[in-house]
């Protein structure tokens, strides 16, 4: 089964760079380009994670972070911030707020972003990382 993510980014043709470029990788992306409709879709699609711009229509991105963070059925997804806003207190903000992690888009190509989307997948079905697999194997 693909890993779903939702991709909440206002920019269209970002947007749609991104969402081709994790496809490529194997993921499954839904994109919105307003904040209310990011977390709707959120809500409907209960993704694996959600890649969250700030600078939204409708709904800024700390708040559609804080109602999914406030909201039982989606509090448990993880966030990645993706953001022109590269203050440190925005960076701090985002963190307090629930985020796992803050990409400001300026600092990354696509490609990175893309690698830490799959680095973050590549933790979380391995905490322990892989030496522990490969030193189990040697026992």
């Amino acid at each position: 089964m693909k890993i779903k993510i939702v991709l909440i980014e206002d920019d269209e043709i970002l947007s749609k760079v991104i969402k081709e470029e994790l496809e490529e990788a194997n993921f499954k992306i839904y994109s919105a380009l307003d904040g209310e409709k990011g977390l709707e879709m959120v809500k409907a699609k209960k993704p694996n994670l959600v890649l969250l711009d700030l600078m939204l229509p409708k709904m800024h991105g700390f708040e559609v972070l804080e109602n999914l963070k406030k909201s039982l059925e989606t509090k448990q997804i993880p966030v990645m911030i993706l953001t022109m806003l590269g203050s440190d207190d925005d960076i701090k903000k985002g963190l307090q707020l629930g985020a796992n992690d803050y990409i400001v888009k300026s600092q990354h190509a696509v490609g990175e972003i893309v690698d830490t989307v799959k680095d973050f997948f590549a933790k979380e079905s391995n905490p322990a990382g892989k030496k522990s697999a490969k030193n189990n194997e040697e026992k």
